[in-house]
């Protein structure tokens, strides 16, 4: 199941424009939060923007899941 969920993503990166912008932008605010993470302590703005990059990043994966979600069933049906 894994690899065939691997294979549809490789997939979508070459032929969807959407799928890609948005894993394009979900890495760099994956990028951004690592930076983040890697500091001994936060200010309280870095840890507002480290919450509010959370929230995006988990809105692109959603995104991202649900384009997965509609190619996959346009391939069943």
């Amino acid at each position: 199941m894994e690899n065939t969920q691997d294979e549809l993503k490789a997939h979508l990166m070459k032929t969807d424009e959407e799928f890609r912008r948005l894993a394009e932008q979900h890495a760099q605010y994956h990028k951004q939060l690592e930076a983040l993470e890697a500091k001994p302590r936060l200010t309280p703005e870095e840890e507002m923007e480290e919450h509010r990059l959370k929230k995006l990043k988990l809105r692109l994966k959603d995104q991202m899941n649900a384009i997965i979600s509609r190619n996959r069933a346009q391939n069943v049906a």
